[in-house]
């Protein structure tokens, strides 16, 4: 990549708040006691995140979204470990949009990327260090005796052969003189991190306590449901509105940005009026006129024309296959795909006395909070986000759509609004995996050692979705709409265009040591809405350079693992979890009749991956037998959860490779339930 290149992507970046996944942040705890949610004047409060009132309860408030991953578990041990108290001692709050609450890898309020450890791991014990050592400075002062004398154990401050719970010093910890730079435990004295421990919020799960955004009940809450165009989009031209107001519990029928919503009493009204609801659509080119098969065609088409962008280039790169002793091609394709979270898409929205309220689960508080804002027609400060838990994020609720129709209907309407969205409006109206088709290139000298590794990848770019969302929600609310959804737009056609598209290119030269190597995108897109699928660009760059290393390695005549391992002298982690996962699954030894073996490794999101996969093939159908993994992920803080996370991991990719395809027609997506869109 040219320098001029790379600082465009560098600024962009910076400007967006987009950080790099691998950027190294500064340690920094906010001191903003604005935040919590505050009942006691004499509450201790050293930080956004921390509570530690008069009656001993201690309160944190969760800054990330918790959607599964177990962030929530995460989180409160990091601060308990270096607070000294039991995980579970801790009462756990999902914490409002508030700047002070910002992701250090993001530098705004967001849940994504594999960030939330990397991004906390620091600050969150810092937080508690901090803490702990103000509550020793109060009690020394309260207790008349030297800080030396004094120790922590369980929540409690020891002082000789007494301890009084850290509630006795908070009125005195508040008063107290702020400390920021608290010594952090050496690894040596972890009581928590690095252990397994049960999840904090599992019992909650269980017995169904814990709040989803589609749980959430207020007194003169109404129910809407929103018919939107077949072609995402597209805008409402006329409705039979009349016809559906008569209907039993309608109270409302309102035309918003991106739809017509029907408001009833309850959510089964609504539904059974919206399904008789008829809508004549102005429908958006170019998607309307496309297909599956025109857009693999158009794809294919680009990739055999000499245009697009170089991205990435070492060596003499692909020029460096007309010396190669043996070249390899092969080209690989990959669909759209849907989330299809567990639990759909959902809003509540309030606007009343010039106030907006949200409740939701989003895993971006700060981006629902600006495009709230936005279609309230209030400033930022009149609006606030009450987070919950998420029934599965997967990337897609980062974009905060939902948000944004809830609101236009409270607006429209006048009226508390709980908008829910069925399973076939989650399938066909949301944020796809963008689709890819790339061939791959690759030369072999006479060893069969891999000199050259050429791609050239067509598909649309992602981020310029991202940024149309980010900048909506950002922008001031004094700026005019149109010029509001101007700017919001640059980014089509230049993301991808002019500066790199890192969701499109990531994963597929980094592993592998090779002297020559080139990468090459073309864009291409029909415009169907694109969105962060679980490891965006790897999920298929990933899969396209594993499947790829298999056909070198036939052609070689190499083993499979043996081959990979002969090119990852610049990549110990990723040679560490190959070796042991070939290990722990007899890679090469015998195996059951019917059976086969197929391997995979990877490097993404700071972790390196490897997996050895045990196949059967019976009645046309394969099964798939075992899975082994291995993973080299750092300092794990929770082993259980980890383990728990490649297990998701695991079946959420089998339900990709072995059922997922979001197919087009006439523009419109084709998919609605599980019937037709299989999830294991």
């Amino acid at each position: 990549m040219s320098k001029a290149k790379q600082r465009s992507r560098r600024t962009f970046l910076k400007a967006t708040g987009v950080a790099a996944v691998g950027l190294v942040v500064g340690v920094v705890v906010t001191r903003d006691r604005s935040a919590p949610f505050s009942k006691s004047a004499s509450a201790f409060e050293p930080d956004a995140f921390l509570q530690i009132t008069p009656d001993n309860v201690i309160n944190f408030f969760l800054p990330q979204s918790e959607m599964g991953q177990g962030i929530y578990t995460g989180l409160v041990t990091l601060v308990a470990e270096e607070l000294d108290v039991v995980p579970e001692a801790i009462q756990v709050h999902h914490a409002k949009a508030h700047a002070a609450f910002a992701n250090p890898e993001f530098g705004m309020q967001a849940t994504g990327g594999s960030t939330s450890m990397l991004g906390r791991y620091l600050p969150m014990r810092q937080a508690g260090a901090n803490a702990r050592a103000q509550l020793l400075a109060a009690a020394a002062l309260q207790l008349d005796a030297p800080v030396t004398d004094l120790a922590t154990r369980d929540g409690s401050i020891v002082h000789g052969t007494r301890s009084y719970p850290y509630g006795d010093f908070a009125t005195a910890a508040a008063k107290g003189e702020a400390i920021d730079d608290a010594p952090l435990k050496p690894a040596a004295q972890f009581r928590y991190i690095g252990k397994e421990g049960p999840r904090l919020d599992a019992a909650a799960k269980s017995d169904g306590s814990a709040q989803f955004g589609i749980d959430i009940e207020l007194p003169d809450m109404h129910r809407a449901v929103l018919v939107r165009s077949p072609v995402i989009g597209g805008a409402p031209i006329r409705a039979n509105i009349d016809v559906v107001t008569e209907m039993p519990g309608v109270t409302d029928v309102v035309s918003i940005f991106n739809g017509v919503a029907v408001v009833a009493e309850q959510y089964w009204q609504a539904k059974q009026a919206a399904d008789v609801l008829e809508v004549e659509w102005e429908l958006p080119s170019p998607l309307k006129d496309y297909s599956s098969a025109s857009i693999r065609a158009e794809f294919a088409a680009a990739l055999e024309a000499e245009e697009g962008n170089d991205v990435e280039q070492e060596g003499e790169g692909a020029a460096a296959l007309a010396s190669a002793s043996q070249v390899v091609e092969a080209t690989y394709w990959a669909p759209y795909l849907a989330h299809a979270t567990m639990e759909p898409m959902n809003c509540v929205a309030r606007i009343a006395d010039g106030e907006c309220e949200v409740w939701t689960g989003t895993q971006s508080p700060a981006m629902a909070r600006g495009l709230a804002a936005l279609h309230a027609g209030l400033p930022k400060r009149k609006v606030q986000i009450y987070s919950t838990f998420l029934g599965g994020g997967f990337g897609r609720r980062a974009a905060p759509d939902y948000v944004a129709e809830a609101v236009a209907i409270a607006r429209e309407s006048g009226k508390t609004i709980q908008l829910v969205w069925s399973r076939e409006d989650d399938m066909r109206h949301g944020y796809y995996r963008c689709a890819s088709l790339t061939r791959m290139s690759a030369g072999l000298d006479d060893n069969g050692r891999l000199r050259t590794w050429a791609v050239k990848a067509v598909g649309p770019a992602t981020m310029p979705y991202a940024l149309d969302d980010m900048l909506d929600s950002m922008l001031p609310a004094a700026m005019p709409d149109g010029m509001v959804d101007w700017v919001s737009k640059l980014g089509y056609g230049f993301l991808g265009e002019v500066v790199m598209d890192p969701p499109s290119v990531e994963g597929f030269l980094a592993d592998y040591d090779a002297p020559n190597k080139q990468l090459h995108h073309v864009v291409r897109d029909p415009g169907l809405r694109l969105g962060f699928w679980r490891s965006v660009g790897h999920s298929f760059s990933g899969f396209f350079k594993e499947s790829f290393m298999d056909e070198l390695a036939l052609a070689a005549n190499r083993d499979p693992v043996e081959f990979r391992l002969a090119h990852t002298a610049n990549n110990p982690r990723l040679t560490k979890v190959i070796k042991k996962v070939a290990e722990v699954s007899n890679w090469g030894g015998a195996i059951e009749a019917g059976r086969q073996r197929g391997f995979a490794a990877h490097t993404s999101y700071g972790s390196a991956v490897a997996q050895v996969a045990e196949v059967s093939v019976a009645n046309d159908r394969i099964k798939v037998e075992k899975v082994y993994c291995a993973v080299e992920c750092g300092l794990p803080v929770n082993p259980d959860i980890i383990k728990a996370n490649i297990e998701s991991a695991v079946i959420y990719g089998m339900s990709a490779a072995l059922y997922g395809d979001i197919t087009i027609k006439d523009g419109a997506v084709q998919q609605g339930n599980f019937h037709d869109y299989p999830v294991l």
